[in-house]
C-alpha cells in the first residue's frame, strides 16, 4: 500500500460543538428559511413547519419557541 494514499486517523477527541453554529445563529438561520419559503408561497402550516425546522437545527421547539420563530418572521422588512 502505498504511504501517500493513506487517509488521516482520529487520534485525539474532537471538541463537542466544534462544527456547530451558535445558537443565534442557527435561529436567524431557521427564521430565514422560513421567511423564504412563506414568501415563495411554500407554507401550508407554518407553526409545523417552525418546529421541524427547530428540531431540524437542534433548537428548542416549545409552544413559545415557536411563536417567537413567527413572531420574527412576521417582524422582517419586506424586500420589495
Amino acid at each position: 500500500m502505498d504511504a501517500g494514499n493513506e487517509q488521516p486517523t482520529q487520534s485525539e477527541p474532537i471538541q463537542e460543538g466544534h462544527d456547530d453554529a451558535d445558537r443565534g445563529r442557527k435561529l436567524e438561520g431557521v427564521i430565514e428559511q422560513v421567511r423564504g419559503d412563506a414568501l415563495l408561497g411554500n407554507v401550508d402550516d407554518v407553526r409545523r413547519m417552525v418546529a421541524e425546522r427547530l428540531e431540524q437545527a437542534g433548537l428548542p421547539a416549545s409552544e413559545h419557541d415557536v411563536d417567537a420563530v413567527i413572531t420574527a418572521v412576521g417582524d422582517a422588512p419586506s424586500g420589495g
